[in-house]
């Protein structure tokens, strides 16, 4: 979908972009010091996004100098904002385009707002996703991460940190590892945010004279109040805020940005797919756990579900699902690969014997609704009502799922039709033979 990455010369200095196929405008989003554009567009938790604004226009993702794929710069010559404002005209001389609608997120809001100001004739719009006018929103964040200049950058937990709603997991947090510790170091990272906290383009804003929307997360690390001050200070500029924790627009949950993106840029909301897909929905709970927290104690128990927690995270993490939601003594998860899900529930079955524990397992294949975090739809409700059937150490699944797995190797046994509570119809249930 997007090129190879290619250089545009700002003065001598060369920036590093990406750009998807030709479309009806321009959508150039402004690069905010702590991305690479080799691996923006790759990103799992970018590819709904991306795959929704693609259709209109050619999307393009860059690297300031300093950053990313883009040249690196000196400590005694740090860009300034001019020069990164430029990078945008750059990129924009390089693709052979002669305007563009800018995106521009938190700290890029600057260079932004610079470049659509000095050369509206090639701004086409602006659209500001949680920025800010003035630096003192990089203390925000600073606050909030408390250690991204340190030891958790590099990790990916700053990304998970700053997007509480973002759907996390052990691959999802390695792919934003990789992104960090390929758009800056530490020191880089320690460097930038010391520069960009002085940034302050208040005067600029009365002079912006281009269609510009902004956007603004109702919980964001940035306050609401910074996006409306910029709304309050653009002529005719046009705020909107929709739900969400989230510092990134293009993570989900994305779509409500999205649509007031799409509403903006072309008069009507885009049709999007729905907020779901097709998942392996895995329930586990311990086997007779009432009673056994009666008789260990509080302190014990709670010793024990931490162990029991322990090995069901990390039986996840090995076969690539992702914990959706877990309350006392149950687990709920959701897997892309059916086999994986069912050899999941059979590592977790076996491991948490050692704790001398037993559980027992539910699986269904179906939609599934996300919602932030969390899971829900039809597919969850059937996967519970498997799962209320089974009986220790029973991995039991439905017969959707049975069909999926035909000449993976495993084994069932059939335990017959059921009326599943509040489905329509019989449902066949088979368990998971021992090996």
């Amino acid at each position: 979908m997007f090129s190879e990455t290619r250089y545009a010369l700002n003065g001598d200095l060369n920036v590093a972009y990406r750009a998807s196929r030709e479309g009806l405008r321009d959508i150039v989003v402004v690069a905010n010091w702590f991305s690479c554009c080799e691996v923006i567009p790759e990103l799992p938790s970018n590819q709904g996004y991306i795959e929704a604004m693609t259709p209109l226009g050619r999307f393009v993702y860059f690297d300031q100098p300093g950053t990313g794929a883009s040249d690196p710069v000196t400590p005694d010559a740090l860009p300034t904002l001019e020069q990164w404002a430029d990078s945008i005209t750059a990129v924009l001389d390089d693709l052979g385009g002669s305007e563009a609608v800018l995106v521009a997120a938190n700290f890029a809001f600057a260079p932004a707002a610079l470049f659509a100001a000095t050369h509206p004739s090639r701004t086409t719009a602006l659209v500001v996703l949680d920025g800010y006018a003035d630096g003192s929103g990089t203390e925000l964040i600073r606050d909030k991460t408390r250690t991204a200049s340190g030891r958790m950058w590099g990790t990916g937990e700053t990304q998970h940190v700053l997007n509480p709603d973002m759907p996390w997991n052990e691959e999802i947090r390695a792919s934003w590892a990789r992104m960090e510790r390929l758009a800056a170091s530490p020191r880089t990272l320690a460097r930038m945010m010391r520069l960009v906290a002085e940034l302050d383009v208040r005067a600029v804003l009365p002079t912006v004279r281009v269609p510009t929307l902004i956007v603004h997360q109702s919980h964001s690390v940035i306050p609401p109040a910074k996006g409306k001050y910029i709304a309050e200070h653009i002529p005719d500029a046009k705020y909107v805020e929709v739900p969400g924790r989230n510092l990134y627009h293009a993570v989900e949950p994305w779509r409500a940005s999205f649509h007031a993106i799409s509403e903006f840029l072309t008069g009507h909301q885009a049709d999007v797919a729905d907020d779901s897909v097709l998942a392996t929905v895995l329930f586990t709970d311990i086997v007779d756990s009432t009673r056994r927290a009666a008789e260990m104690g509080y302190r014990d128990w709670h010793a024990l579900l931490d162990a029991h927690d322990v090995i069901v995270r990390s039986q996840l993490s090995r076969f690539r699902g992702r914990e959706a939601n877990t309350s006392g003594d149950g687990f709920l998860a959701m897997f892309d690969g059916p086999q994986r899900a069912i050899r999941c529930a059979m590592a977790i079955r076996d491991a948490v014997q050692a704790l001398g524990i037993q559980v027992r397992a539910g699986l269904h294949t179906g939609e599934c609704e996300i919602r932030g975090d969390d899971i829900g739809g039809i597919a969850v409700h059937i996967g519970t009502r498997v799962s209320a059937l089974a009986g220790p150490k029973d991995v039991l699944v439905s017969s959707t799922l049975r069909d999926l797995v035909i000449g993976s190797g495993l084994k069932f046994e059939d335990r017959g039709a059921h009326e599943l509570k509040g489905v329509p119809g019989e449902w066949r249930v088979f368990a998971v033979a021992s090996t």
